[in-house]
């Protein structure tokens, strides 16, 4: 996890804000990949918990099920990166990056060579998202996830509205810089999933190789920066 600190020095936002759109674009690649394989999103939690609610509502057990599943799945990799970041604040950023990265390959080879249940396939990819979500939780003040979209674009509209009723000075330079970022997060995401269905027809059962290549070449990258350092 990104460490939450008050004072951050520009680059160090900058930094964040590059991280937070990078796995935007991650998470709406994957959730539409998921979207299109299994009729279910992996990362966008709200939307399952509708279809939870809605399959309970008119008794369709199979939505019920692959809901919960998703769900807790979820629950169980943001419980999993939270713990990651608790225990080793230094290297959990790294780890993370790595550890997604190596279910997503892990994932591809076996769904290569064998026929694996929907059900377990949400499950592992799933948690997956929920780890990722841990790595960035913040750019700036400006607090994000890079999972799904929903409270990306309530902050939007607040900032932007608090930008626009402001005569501060200081303030409206805060609010207009979280306006870019949380506008950036967006686009991010919304590119993820804008570039998942061209690329399904060309990867087809690798195409959770992609992101997981790009997130095990960040990881290398931020690895190396932080040698430097």
């Amino acid at each position: 996890m990104i460490a939450e600190k008050s004072l951050l020095s520009s680059e160090q936002i900058k930094i964040q804000e590059k991280l937070a759109i990078f796995l935007a674009f991650i998470a709406g690649y994957i959730d539409a990949a998921g979207l299109i394989q299994w009729k279910t999103y992996v990362s966008f939690m709200s939307g399952n918990t509708t279809s939870l609610g809605a399959a309970i509502s008119t008794g369709k057990s199979g939505i019920i099920i692959t809901s919960i599943t998703v769900i807790a799945s979820f629950l169980i990799g943001i419980y999993t990166g939270t713990c990651l970041s608790l225990w080793n604040r230094i290297k959990n950023q790294i780890l993370t990056f790595y550890i997604v990265s190596g279910i997503l390959i892990f994932y591809s080879i076996i769904a290569y060579f064998y026929d694996i249940n929907n059900l377990l396939s949400i499950a592992i990819v799933g948690s997956s998202m929920g780890m990722m979500n841990t790595i960035v939780t913040s750019v700036g003040n400006q607090k994000v996830n890079t999972d799904f979209v929903t409270g990306t674009l309530n902050s939007l509209a607040k900032n932007t509205a608090m930008l626009s009723m402001t005569n501060d000075t200081m303030e409206k330079e805060k609010y207009r810089s979280n306006v870019i970022h949380l506008l950036l997060l967006w686009i991010g995401f919304l590119s993820g999933a804008f570039t998942a269905p061209f690329l399904f027809g060309y990867f087809g059962k690798w195409i959770f190789i992609f992101p997981a290549l790009l997130l095990m070449t960040c990881g290398l990258l931020i690895s190396k920066i932080n040698t430097k350092n």
